[in-house]
Formats: C-alpha cells, structure tokens, sequence
C-alpha cells in the first residue's frame, strides 16, 4: 500500500483541503452538528479506505444525502435518533454486499457516467464563485440547484455581485495564481514542486494573508468566510462533541424506513461513483463493487455509532486524488488521519484558513472534470452518446445528483430501444421474378420483446404473393413473445398467399406448422 508513497503523500493533503470545508458545509446543510461531517469524513478515510478494494477512491459526508437527513433529523425526533437510522443502514449495505447487489452498477451507460462526472465539474465551478468571491449564506457542500438558503444556484451568483467581498477576493485570485503557475510550469521544473503540492502553498499563503490583513479595513476577511471547526477547550468537552445513537427507537417503522433509504440512496451513489472513478484512474483499475458496499456498510456502522454523518464515496475528493496524483488507498486513508490529527491538534490555525481559497483549489477540480473538450467528443460520438451525456449533465445542474443521472439513464434506455428496433433484423430483397417477390429476412444474435414493433411492422408489410425466407441460425436467444408474433403471422401469410421459409440451424422448414412447437416453447395464456 505505501508503495507509491511519494505519489500519495501529496495527493492526500489536497484531498484533505478538499474534504475539510465539505465536512463541515455538509453537516451545516443536513441541520447536524458541524463535528458530525468531520467523523463521517475521518471514519470515511481511515476505516472505508483500509477496507476497500478501490485504490483511489475517497469516502466521506455525500451532498446528495444532505436534504434526507435534514428531514429525517426533524421526523425522527432528534439527531441521536437520526444515528440509529445511519447505523442500521450501514447494516443494510453490509447484506447488500453480501447478496453481490454491486453489480448494479455496471448497468448505468457509459455517456450518463461522463455525464456525471461533467456535471459534478460544472456544479462545483457554478457553487463555488459566491465563495471565490467572499459571499457565503449557503454552506459548502449544497451542491442542489434549490439550496438550502432559500435561492438557486444562478440567484446566488447573480446576488454575489453586490456583495463582493475585496480581501476573499484577492487572496482567492493569488491562490488560483500559485494553482495555475505550480500545474503548468514549476511541477515540470523539479522534484521539490513535486512533492510539495500547489494546493498547500496557496493555502498558506492565504493564513498568512489572513494574518497579516486582520486589521485592514478593506482587505480584512470576516470569520464567516473562514473555515470553521469546532475547537474544544480540553479533552472533555473534545469527547462531548461525539454523539451516540439512541437504541431505544429501534422499533419505531419510520427509523427503518429511513435506514433503508440511507442504504439505497448511499449504495447508488456510491456505485454511481465507483464506475466514474474507475473510467478516472489512468491505471485502469477495476473496483470489485460487493467488497465497496462491505467497506461503505461498515464505515456507516462505525460512523452511525460514534454521531457521524452518512457516507459514501465521493468523486469531488476522489477526482481530486486522482489530479493530485494519488497511486493507492494509502492516499486516502492518510487524508482521514490528517483530518484526526488538524482538528485535534490545530483547529485554530485550520480556523485562519480562506474559503475563498479553497473555492480556488476546487474551481482547478471542476474544471478538470468539465473541459469543453469532452463536449466536442461526446457531440463526434454522434447523438445516441450526445443526446443521453448533455441531458445527464443538465439534469444534475438544475435538480440534483440522482434526478440528474436517472434522467440521463432514462433517455439511455430510450436510445436502447430506439437501436433494438433497427438493428433487430436485416431485410434484403432478393430477386421479383415470376410475380413474387422474394425477400430474406435475417434475425440478430439476440432478439427480445424490445423488437416486437420493428419485426411486426416488416411483416405486415410484405406485399401479397411473396416467398420470405426466415433466417434464425445466427439467432442465439429469441424472445417467445417474437416467437407469438410469427405464429399470429403465419395465419396472415396464408390469406396473403405468403410463402414462408425458416431456415435455423437444425434444417429448412416451409410454412411450418406452428412456430410455438418448432422452437418448444408454450404459448402465453390470456
């Protein structure tokens, strides 16, 4: 695992700038206690990270779960019985791993994970520029179009132009400065540029820009515009920030029925980011998805218990490990020890830290997850790529994570069904001498009840007196509801003096007489 320490090192500090004020914006967003996203994010790191077979994925609090438990912490009566909830859903994933559920996600085309992956991009550049510029109502980590402050993504940035904020703003513009120079020129220069990530320097600086501007008058930046982890004032009141689930609801129906949608909602997410990350990883690994579901299930255990957020992965911070140059799960799991370790040791001087910084850092993400390029490529695909890709990304815009992703997928399906029909068969007619048309028609590899319409509407198209031959030997299943439509047909060929000849690998046969009991298949009662 620590193999590729050199390369993980400095993926995981990134990842941890990256993950910080997404603990805490998410846990602001789901009405939690802000230490809630921080435990969610170091059991994510630390605990799923060892257990997962994923070598560059990163776990933590998922934006998409912030509106159900916002919710459910008011429906179920209090956070501690909130956790009971997280607990059983994490034990629900467990039986989902084991029932190999994780093969879910090898179902979802691969225009809607592109997709995804560029809407995630464009949503993190869009929820960003308000804190780029020092205007912060909503928290970090609201990624839904209808936020959680009342707006929408555009009104916010509309609304950012009269609050702009000139200190943020500047030391967000230097930090951008350090990210472009350090990506395009001075990580070429030497191992030292290497080693030392980009993201660090600008977050120093923008401590040291805090400091020394604390008492200016206009580039000052405010305490709501800083990061802002909880600091306790000795090991006592540290313990007291945990929470404990409350066992005594465990049998209240409503607590069940949200462990469940915890466990769906967090098991797709998750599934939806496995197959994303993967498609991501330069090295082209591949995920074994029942083990993610075992390790997501038992971090959801362990985090549910001590008063932790619900997790899963989470492409912000695993695209972000990937760019950073992140090689092995070392990556994320030191991210998770060094959220332990800041918010024990250092949570005042993370308390000095810009978000307008960070927001710089993350706009770098975002817009490796959505250069116009892939726009381009996608469009060259032609439409059934195009079509399914621009409507995911859409989608995701202007709703959320999953509406977005099940309308791709829907529109996914459709196109499925568009190409099933014109590819279920191939016609050529063959010779119009003697008055009869002879025609062939040949049946695909795989034909179901997706090309009953296109199959039925070539054959009651054959004009009368024709000889069809029906060509089934490179047929590998057919569908018995195809199977009805041609012993309904054979009815009408004979009124229409329509000859038919089935040609399949076990001989000839002319105008048999039943098709059910030529292919042994009973026929469906009504």
């Amino acid at each position: 695992m620590f193999k590729y320490i050199k390369n993980d090192l400095p993926a995981s500090i990134v990842v941890f700038f990256v993950a910080l004020p997404l603990c805490l914006g998410i846990a602001l967003a789901s009405g939690a206690p802000l230490f809630s996203g921080l435990i969610a994010g170091i059991v994510g790191g630390i605990v799923v990270g060892s257990l997962s077979g994923s070598q560059i994925g990163v776990s933590g609090p998922a934006a998409g779960l912030a509106a159900i438990v916002l919710t459910a912490i008011g429906a179920l009566g209090g956070y501690e019985n909130f956790l009971v909830a997280v607990v059983l859903g994490g034990i629900i994933q467990v039986v989902f791993g084991i029932l190999k559920a994780g093969i879910i996600g090898y179902y979802f085309p691969s225009s809607v994970i592109k997709g995804m992956l560029t809407g995630i991009g464009i949503i993190i550049i869009l929820k960003q520029i308000p804190h780029f510029f020092g205007y912060d109502p909503d928290p970090e980590g609201d990624f839904a179009f209808f936020q959680v402050d009342g707006k929408n993504t555009f009104s916010e940035i509309f609304e950012t132009i009269n609050n702009i904020s000139p200190g943020a703003t500047l030391v967000a513009l230097i930090g951008l400065t350090i990210l472009l120079l350090w990506d395009r020129v001075l990580s070429k220069k030497g191992k030292i540029f290497q080693l030392i990530q980009g993201p660090l320097v600008a977050v120093v600086v923008g401590i040291i820009f805090f400091i020394l501007t604390k008492n200016s008058d206009t580039f000052s930046i405010s305490a709501n515009h800083l990061v802002s982890v909880p600091i306790p004032e000795d090991a006592e009141s540290f313990i007291a920030q945990f929470s404990f689930p409350n066992f005594s609801v465990i049998g209240n129906p409503e607590i069940w029925i949200t462990a469940f949608t915890i466990a769906l909602v967090a098991s797709l997410e998750t599934l939806l980011c496995v197959e994303a990350t993967d498609k991501l990883d330069p090295d082209k690994r591949v995920t074994p998805t029942n083990r993610e579901l075992l390790a997501q299930g038992t971090g959801n255990v362990i985090s549910g218990m001590i008063g932790g957020l619900p997790i899963t992965q989470v492409i912000v911070r695993s695209s972000a490990n990937i760019q950073s140059g992140g090689k092995s799960k070392a990556s994320a799991i030191i991210h998770g020890f060094f959220l332990l370790i800041s918010v024990i040791l250092i949570p005042r001087l993370l308390n000095m830290i810009p978000l307008s910084v960070l927001a710089a850092i993350l706009f770098i993400v975002g817009y490796k997850l959505a250069k116009p390029a892939l726009f381009k490529k996608m469009y060259a695909m032609g439409w059934k790529q195009f079509i399914p890709f621009t409507v995911t990304v859409v989608g995701i815009v202007f709703t959320d994570l999953l509406i977005g992703i099940g309308l791709g997928l829907a529109v996914g399906i459709v196109v499925i069904l568009i190409k099933s029909y014109q590819n279920s068969h191939f016609l050529h007619i063959e010779d119009r001498s003697n008055g009869k048309h002879k025609i062939k028609m040949t049946l695909a590899e795989e034909v179901t009840f997706f090309n009953k319409g296109a199959i039925l509407k070539e054959l009651d198209s054959l004009p009368e007196d024709s000889y069809l031959e029906l060509d089934v030997r490179k047929t590998r299943y057919l569908d018995n509801d195809i199977i009805e439509i041609l012993e309904d047909f054979s009815e009408k060929a004979k009124n229409r003096n329509i000859d038919i000849k089935l040609i399949s690998e076990r001989g000839e046969v002319e105008n048999p007489e039943s098709y059910i009991q030529f292919f042994k298949l009973r026929r469906k009662t009504t």
